[in-house]
């Protein structure tokens, strides 16, 4: 799981990047006003670059086999570059460095970073590199852009993230796979005929892309349904979380809050401006379906669970001083960020209850100074279960060393323009959706610190906190958004 810390740049410059926390803040007001306000602690670190978040996009989040249908990865990467790049009025050569996360990679673009930056019209000098790192892969490509901007190796990076579930990549089997690569060794007409003979109708079937933990071989619908037991979370908690979900996300929609999506001519189809996945039912209509992993008792189904979805974001980071140069003015400071593991069997989605504590504690901040909370929805029960955890202090004391709990964030701070769950989760792209949401709700809240977390498949976290007019921290694990893929996604 990652964690990550921004703070607003009213108040407080930006701190330094460390492998446990990261924060941001925002930039909404006058660079003279940062030494001036005192009303909250400032994160900035002697010696250390601010590092600050100047804008973030992303492509609209469409359910897969929908309207992308028939586009590849880059092209969504390559809308999502391209709106940045509008949005900003950034020069192309000004960008030092590129990083995208992806998930599941298409194999005729593996540097998905590059192809999308040449197709996006950027330098061929400009070096592009993927990271992948399940659902906080764009989180992972966002610390490395701090890393980079704080050593003093680059003023100016792009950060992002695209996953493509429309079309995923289906192997032949391992014995077919054997089979055509001996083929293309074979040096004679009998050699080849002699293999072709020995096909049989196994080798035919295909290997559709892994849906569970390697580590454990259990889904992670399956884990967040064992998460929910143990936390005595009820299937009607979980409904009535999801549908809290997507009704503060229609109501951000409607209002025009999601000004981070940007409108995409999808070729030989329409313009696509809103995300489509956002669909407010009732509790009636939710309590029909069936569960989609432990049956017949299970409590985890299609509703309460993040769905299958296709789409890109693109966040520019740039240093304080070089963004002021330019004239932008920033949204954010990046502070810290953490960067956490747990056991992929039993505590696969609990990553941001033990990432939360690391990055407040780092920034020496707690709990009550956070104005913006954003966690990823995996699941309903996967959200219910931390937000237990953390205000347990049985839990506290027995499974993390301390004295007391952490502190349950309060709901009236807690996603509140939706979240995964109704917006969407392309795995790699979520993580810059959620730091651009802290920042935007710092904004427009007149918050001063954000915190995003998310969970990550195989049990890590990212959690970050970002100093804007607010910060953000964030935290992610491993654990629950991958697994969905046979009815609906989260990270």
């Amino acid at each position: 799981m990652a964690s990550m810390l921004l703070t607003s740049l009213r108040s407080s410059p930006l701190t330094s990047v460390q492998a446990a926390q990261f924060a941001a803040r925002s930039l909404s007001t006058s660079v003279h006003l940062q030494a001036q306000a005192k009303s909250k602690k400032t994160l900035a670190k002697s010696g250390v670059k601010n590092v600050v978040l100047v804008d973030g996009v992303r492509t609209p989040f469409l359910l897969s086999g929908t309207t992308y249908a028939d586009l590849m990865p880059h092209d969504l990467a390559r809308a999502a570059l391209q709106g940045l790049l509008k949005r900003t009025g950034l020069p192309k050569d000004a960008v030092d460095y590129i990083v995208y996360g992806t998930v599941i990679q298409e194999v005729k673009t593996s540097n998905v970073a590059r192809e999308a930056a040449l197709g996006a019209g950027f330098s061929d000098k400009t070096p592009a590199h993927t990271v992948t790192m399940a659902c906080i892969s764009s989180n992972q490509a966002m610390t490395t852009a701090v890393g980079l901007i704080a050593a003093g190796q680059c003023d100016a990076v792009v950060a992002g993230g695209v996953e493509f579930m429309s079309d995923v990549p289906i192997r032949h089997s391992r014995k077919m796979r054997k089979t055509m690569l001996s083929l293309n060794k074979a040096k004679t007409l009998g050699a080849r005929l002699s293999l072709l003979g020995s096909i049989r109708l196994a080798h035919l079937s295909p290997e559709l892309p892994a849906v569970a933990e390697f580590s454990t071989a259990e889904t992670m619908g399956h884990s967040a349904d064992r998460l929910a037991a143990a936390f005595g979370v009820s299937r009607l908690e979980q409904d009535e979380f999801a549908l809290r979900s997507h009704k503060l996300a229609k109501k951000a929609q409607d209002s025009e809050l999601l000004s981070d999506v940007i409108s995409f001519k999808v070729p030989g189809r329409d313009i696509v401006s809103k995300d489509n996945g956002i669909r407010p039912a009732t509790m009636e209509q939710m309590a029909k379906l069936k569960p989609a992993f432990i049956k017949p008792h299970g409590t985890v189904t299609a509703a309460n669970s993040s769905f299958l979805t296709d789409g890109a974001s693109a966040v520019l980071i740039m240093s304080e001083e070089k963004a002021l140069a330019m004239g932008y003015k920033p949204k954010a400071y990046l502070r810290d960020f953490v960067y956490v593991s747990q056991d992929p069997k039993d505590q696969l989605l609990l990553g941001p209850t033990y990432a939360t504590p690391k990055v407040l504690e780092k920034s020496g901040l707690t709990l009550n100074d956070i104005d913006v909370f954003e966690f990823h929805e995996a699941f309903a029960g996967q959200i219910m279960a931390n937000l237990k955890a953390m205000d347990s202090d049985w839990f506290g004391q027995t499974y993390m060393g301390r004295k007391t709990k952490v502190g349950a964030p309060p709901m009236e701070k807690f996603n509140t323009w939706g979240g995964s769950l109704s917006l969407g989760h392309p795995f790699a792209a979520t993580g810059c959706r959620l730091v651009t949401t802290v920042a935007h709700r710092l904004q427009k809240e007149g918050g001063q610190y954000g915190l995003v977390a998310a969970c990550a498949a195989g049990g890590q976290v990212c959690d970050t906190t970002e100093p804007t007019k607010h910060m953000l921290t964030w935290k992610y694990s491993y654990n629950a958004l991958l697994y969905v893929c046979c009815r609906v996604m989260l990270w």
